[in-house]
């Protein structure tokens, strides 16, 4: 695999058969997601092929691109091929309660032929697991009525998360399924790929996930571009992979240490003219001994990150007086009051569905608020992360997307700062939409770094993000002096966070912050 001209993977081989449980590791950027891609056939190896004996379940880590207008319950249910035999059945209903005689005839044939159909594919006992499986995912059936236009990006890649798992398919593809998920519906997924019975590829930064469901671990070295198998689970692994740094170690040690008395040797040879062969023969020995050994693994680069210093501001940068907002029919919430003064911290929580990432998006200005104001106080400079990375800009590039986000500095500086998030030499000219995840979290957190913003309003900034990557967010979480709005699943990062206040969603009631609230976070 290659991206430009960077190799991402050298040539590889492997196999994933009926209850391979396969959990794909590697840093941030190594071509986890790119792999994927490969084996779900949306994207094209430089060289090689993929063959499937059966059916892939594709989850991507950005929901898929479909129709607003589409039923979230038909959008389940269409892995199966269900959905359009239903709307057959809804149009044929509407015929048969026409004064027409003639159209009611139709009707009836059509609702016939339909139902026919449904009873081969399942009939309404599919309905009835895909409704299952919606609600065990925190999708409630209120939500499934809804078009998919009305739901949060959260809902939304639930909605294609249950899709996949509905579809019955043969090998599945996960990258980050816990992505917006709360605790229970996290405990109730692994419970459900532990006993799936076809092949598995998931990637999650989870630890509880890959140490319950994983029987196998492919290791994706970024430095060496191969893949390690190994035939274990995940603490077996992590025991295997130290065993290994420890042998390799040693190995390059003995050989660097032979290598040395060889070349020794050699040198004392070459001072005469009649040894000069057997010279060059051990200073060959030297090198190939070296050769021959693979040495430790070089550490994984780590992005650096430092939230600006914020720029002056008044007492308080931001206000929202009255918010309310709804889809349709659907009211998210209303009557929400609150003050963001400078240098405070504010953690916003709730259900899934009650509006926490619409907030944010209303005090960024993406969107506006049916009733209320948001009111930008003296000074104000806003930094927003978006969880779908709504702010980058998919068809520009890297370099291009932090120029406009700070159109006043240097271009070596943006690259340096970009350097600093793992962005180096041709990376800058990369499409950001064809950057993994978690390199897109790295881009627009860099593009935060060179703002000055005096209020970041954060939605799930730890997500995408491997463990080394995380701890350096929470670091720049505890130390950033602006203000900061926080959504989150991610109990560390409010515990990095240290908030003051917490916003209830869907009710708008502010509080104090209190130990009590934490139970909330993993089921927010």
């Amino acid at each position: 695999m290659r991206v430009g001209p960077r190799l991402l993977l050298e040539p590889t081989s492997f196999r994933v058969g009926p209850g391979d449980r396969v959990g794909l590791v590697g840093r941030n950027g190594a071509g986890k997601t790119t792999l994927t891609k490969v084996l779900a056939g949306e994207g094209i190896p430089a060289a090689g092929s993929v063959t499937s004996s059966g059916s892939i379940g594709y989850l991507p880590q950005d929901p898929r691109a479909t129709d607003p207008e589409e039923l979230a319950r038909d959008r389940i249910l269409s892995a199966r091929g269900i959905a359009d035999t239903l709307r057959r059945m809804r149009k044929a209903e509407q015929k048969m309660s026409s004064d027409d005689p003639r159209l009611r005839d139709q009707g009836v044939r059509a609702y016939a032929r339909a139902e026919e159909e449904l009873h081969v594919m399942g009939g309404y006992a599919a309905e009835s697991e895909a409704a299952s499986i919606a609600s065990s995912l925190g999708l409630p059936d209120r939500v499934l009525t809804q078009p998919l236009g009305t739901l949060s990006g959260g809902q939304r890649r639930r909605i294609e998360l249950a899709r996949i798992l509905f579809s019955g398919a043969d090998t599945l593809l996960l990258d980050e399924p816990t992505n917006h998920l709360d605790g229970d519906s996290i405990v109730w997924l692994r419970d459900f790929l532990k006993t799936h019975q076809g092949g598995l590829i998931v990637i999650s930064h989870d630890v509880e996930l890959v140490e319950d469901v994983v029987n196998k671990v492919f290791y994706l070295d970024a430095n060496r571009c191969v893949i390690d198998v190994y035939n274990m689970g995940w603490k077996a692994y992590l025991e295997q992979r130290e065993a290994d740094e420890r042998r390799r170690r040693r190995e390059q040690a003995n050989a660097e240490k032979q290598a040395g008395a060889l070349l020794k040797q050699a040198d004392r040879f070459r001072a005469k003219a009649t040894k000069a062969k057997a010279a060059q023969q051990m200073a060959n020995r030297a090198e190939r001994l070296l050769d021959s050994v693979q040495g430790g693994r070089a550490a994984d680069r780590v992005a650096k990150l430092r939230f600006p210093d914020p720029a002056p501001s008044g007492r308080t940068p931001l206000m929202g007086e009255g918010l309310s907002k709804s889809y349709g029919s659907l009211e998210i919430f209303s009557g929400v009051d609150l003050a963001i003064d400078r240098g405070s911290r504010v953690v916003v929580l709730g259900l899934n569905g009650a509006g926490k990432t619409t907030l944010l998006r209303l005090l960024a200005g993406v969107e506006k608020p049916d009733t209320g104001r948001v009111i930008e106080g003296h000074g104000l400079k806003l930094g927003y992360y978006a969880q779908e990375h709504e702010t980058l800009d998919a068809d520009r590039t890297v370099l291009e997307n932090m120029m406009s986000a700070a159109p006043d500095l240097p271009e070596v500086e943006a690259r340096k700062v970009l350097g600093s998030f793992l962005f180096t030499g041709d990376d800058v000219a990369k499409p950001a939409g064809v950057l993994s995840g978690g390199e897109k979290t790295r881009l627009a957190l860099a593009a935060l770094v060179v703002s000055s913003a005096n209020v970041l309003l954060l939605d799930e900034p730890t997500n995408n993000l491997d463990p080394a990557s995380r701890e350096e967010i929470l670091g720049a979480l505890r130390n950033y002096k602006g203000a900061i709005v926080l959504v989150t699943h991610d109990e560390g990062a409010v515990d990095a966070l240290q908030p003051e206040r917490v916003i209830l969603l869907p009710d708008g009631v502010e509080d104090m912050w209190n130990p009590e609230f934490e139970d909330l976070i993993t089921l927010a």
